[in-house]
Formats: structure tokens, C-alpha cells, sequence
């Protein structure tokens, strides 16, 4: 039996949304070493401007494959993966005024940033000047420690950084668009594809199977363009118009100078020259996937000033555009296509990640136990 004091003092907590800190269960890696196993981890307090999600789902990008094998340098051990985020409010602190208790809703590669810089002014928390605080991995100057991602059972995240998710999509397969459906969908709304325009989208994986799915639902003429044959079904059951084979020089001569925007998802080393002649005069390649230098280092400048085509780079978008993304997905009923995983899996779901065996995001799903 809970004491009346006990209960007062409860009743009190949820009066001004505040909560203690909670250890829960969370899944991760303790150094460079390890594989993704069972641990505690603590997530804090609910202060007043933050929402308590339980989370119902997350994505894995391949990013997480990265941090976890600490492979740009960057990560902070203990590592708890993951920012393709859905789940449910449990809690709110006091001042929040845009969710509520039995919401559902998103998180994605953020959860802070400094809020005063031009771009965070601009509604660009990506290209925050200070840095913006990631999901995981990440030092958190505001409330301190290490911030740990969504391979959980809850997260605790300022209202500012979580977003609402349009209630008529499948929730299972909304996650992978925080990260994979957010960093296609950025690029063209910005570089303004619209009916009539040719867009090529460079590679067929978790980011190239959502650059085909957008730019269909706006209307451009859609050319996938990846070297694998085995490739061309499926990207015309995606919604491409046609396919090009990278690796057939005659294909590649074929369609020179079509191009209004290539979008390439490529995340590993290439050679970009080839793709450039693709490109109509004033065409632009954006690079969204390309974590590694170019390969052999050396890029034409002929073939960028012969046609004033420009190369130009993305990173994910605003809470802003976010927010217009899955309100477009909701309105235009656009999903990735997903494999649901338990948390069990995760090991193996990364050894098939970098093998190219999966079509084309794993969702962890937390609602099974």
C-alpha cells in the first residue's frame, strides 16, 4: 500500500511535471570491442520544458553501425544507438505546451542545440554554429553527461526537438523517416524539384529508396542509378520511371546532359566525375550519403565549369521541415519499406546491414518483449 504521503507527493510530481530520474533498459556497447548487449542506463528528470517518451520503435541507419565501431572518431562509451525515434508521452513537464499525455510521436538525430545562432534562427538546428546536441553520443552541456539514443525503452527530450507523427501512418515504419526520409526529402524541397524536373537518385539502399518514393510524390521524372542489375525491379516497383547501370559506360553515354538534380545516397568512397556528365547545364549533384573522402581524392573542375553545374552537399533538416516531411508522408501516404526486428536481433541486423541484405531499413520494435 502507497502512504498518504506517498500519494501526496506523487500527485504533486505529476502536478508540475516533474519526475525522478529512472534507470531503465536500454541496449548498447560498452567500448569499440563489444556488440550491441542488454545494459542500464539512467535518463533524467522530466524538467519543465521536456516530454517523457516510452519508446514503441526505432530504425537503424547505418550510422550506428559507424558510431558504434567508433569509425569517424567520435564516440562516447558507453554507446546506446539510435535516432529514428516513435513512441508515446508519458510525461510532460509543466510548460510544455504543444503535446500532451497519450501522444505519439517522433524523435530524431537531434534533441538540442544552441537556439541563438543564424541557423538556428533560420529553423536549421542541423547547421547549428555551436553544434547541435545528437540524439546519442553526444555531450549535453545543458543538463550534463552523455546523451543515449533510442535502442531503449524511454527517452526524456526537450518539447523544442520532438515532433508530431500524422496519426493515419503505420507506425511500425514511421521511424526510419527521422533520419533516411529527413535527409532525402531536405534536399528536394530546397533545390525545388517539381513536375517536369529529371531526377537521378544514385544508389538503392535505406536514403535512395526514400529520394525515389519524394521525388515521385512531387512529380519529377525519377531515374535510379545504381551499379547492380539485380537492382532495376526493384526500383521500378519503388516508383523510378527508368534505371541506369553505373557500371555500363554505355548507359552512362546515353543519358549525359538529362539531369535537373542528382541526389547520391552513395555512403561509402566513389569516383563523382562520371556522375557529373550526367548533369544538365545548371544541374546539381547533392551529395547526401558520401561520409568518406572522394575516391582518389581528385575531382574534374572541367566537368563542373563546362555547364556552370554545381556540387552541393545535405545534412538531414530543421525540426521545421521535419515536421512538413511527415506531414507530407501523411498526406501523400508515403513509407519506407521496413523489417521489424526485437531488440535480440540487433547483432545479426548489422551484420546484414553491411552486407546489403535488407529492403530497406530494420525497425527495432519495443513492443514486443
Amino acid at each position: 500500500m502507497i502512504s498518504l504521503m506517498s500519494k501526496c507527493f506523487l500527485l504533486i510530481l505529476a502536478m508540475t511535471g516533474e519526475c525522478m530520474a529512472k534507470s531503465i533498459v536500454a541496449y548498447g556497447a560498452q567500448s569499440k570491442a563489444d556488440t550491441i548487449s542488454q545494459m542500464t542506463i539512467e535518463r533524467r528528470e522530466v524538467t519543465p520544458s521536456d516530454i517523457s517518451i516510452d519508446i514503441m520503435y526505432c530504425g537503424i541507419c547505418h550510422s550506428d553501425i559507424h558510431q558504434v565501431n567508433n569509425d569517424w572518431g567520435r564516440a562516447i562509451y558507453p554507446i546506446v544507438p539510435g535516432h529514428e525515434i516513435i513512441g508515446e508521452v508519458t510525461n510532460i513537464g509543466n510548460q510544455v505546451t504543444k503535446f500532451k499525455v497519450g501522444d505519439i510521436v517522433g524523435v530524431g538525430v537531434m534533441v538540442g542545440s544552441c537556439g541563438n545562432c543564424g541557423s538556428c534562427t533560420d529553423n536549421l538546428e542541423q547547421y547549428c554554429e555551436k553544434g547541435f546536441i545528437s540524439t546519442y553520443s553526444s555531450e549535453d552541456p545543458q543538463h550534463g553527461g552523455v546523451t543515449y539514443g533510442g535502442y531503449s525503452e524511454n527517452i526524456v527530450v526537450d518539447e523544442k526537438f520532438v515532433l508530431h507523427v500524422p496519426t493515419n501512418l503505420a507506425l511500425n515504419a514511421v521511424a526510419p523517416l527521422l533520419c533516411a526520409g529527413i535527409t532525402t526529402y531536405s534536399p528536394l524541397r530546397n533545390w525545388k524539384v517539381k513536375p517536369g524536373d529529371t531526377v537521378g537518385i544514385i544508389g538503392l539502399g535505406g536514403l535512395g529508396h526514400m529520394g525515389v518514393k519524394f521525388a515521385k510524390a512531387m512529380g519529377a521524372n525519377v531515374v535510379m542509378i545504381t551499379s547492380s542489375t539485380n537492382k532495376a525491379e526493384d526500383a521500378k516497383s519503388l516508383g523510378a520511371d527508368a534505371v541506369i547501370i553505373s557500371k555500363n559506360p554505355e548507359d552512362m553515354k546515353n543519358n549525359a546532359n538529362k539531369f535537373d538534380i542528382l541526389l547520391n545516397t552513395v555512403p561509402v568512397s566513389h569516383d563523382l566525375n562520371p556522375y557529373l556528365s550526367l548533369l544538365k547545364r545548371d544541374g546539381t549533384m547533392i551529395l547526401v550519403g558520401a561520409i568518406e573522402p572522394f575516391k582518389s581524392g581528385e575531382l574534374n573542375g572541367v566537368k563542373l565549369i563546362v555547364g556552370r553545374k554545381s556540387l552541393a552537399g545535405s545534412l538531414i533538416g530543421g525540426l521545421q521541415e521535419t515536421q512538413e516531411m511527415l506531414d507530407f508522408c501523411g498526406e501523400n501516404n508515403i513509407l519506407p519499406d521496413v523489417e521489424m526486428i526485437t531488440a535480440s536481433e540487433i547483432n545479426n541486423a548489422y551484420k546484414r546491414m553491411l552486407n546489403n541484405d535488407v529492403k530497406y531499413r530494420f525497425v527495432i520494435d519495443f513492443t514486443k518483449k
